[in-house]
């Protein structure tokens, strides 16, 4: 266990959690990589552009991360707060980014809930304002 910025104990399911937003983005993508189950879940949100649940860490770099890396300049996801209950951890914050084809930015609240197993990530659940993500698009 680590300690947060007020010197408290971090559980670990919060570390692995914490590893994946909290560095340079090429080390948070292999922290990701490296969490996600072999049958992981992934659930973009209904009205966000790469909705749907996709299975296994083939299909959720393929169908959101490759796209959100091709298809935004300088897309982010930063984190304000997190939460943690048992094998539960939500990560609480704003997307930020500019839409290559438009030109358009934005800046969208999001929550993630995760749910971990065996210190892995089995299932992620997207919670966004996505008709903020939409405008930037159009």
């Amino acid at each position: 266990m680590g300690l947060n910025p007020d010197g408290q104990p971090v559980s670990t399911n919060l570390a692995l959690i914490r590893s994946t937003y909290e560095g340079p983005s090429a080390e948070n993508g292999k922290h990701l990589l490296a969490a996600l189950a072999p049958d992981a879940e992934w659930n973009e949100a209904a009205g966000f552009p790469y909705a749907g649940t996709y299975v296994g860490p083939d299909a959720i770099i393929k169908n959101v991360f490759a796209r959100l890396a091709s298809e935004w300049i300088e897309y982010r996801a930063e984190v304000d707060s997190y939460m943690e209950d048992g094998d539960q951890v939500v990560a609480f914050g704003f997307y930020s980014g500019t839409y290559a084809v438009t030109g358009k930015g934005m800046r969208a609240s999001f929550a993630h809930l995760y749910t971990l197993k065996d210190g892995k990530i089995a299932r992620m659940v997207q919670y966004v304002d996505s008709h903020l993500v939409q405008q930037a698009m159009c």
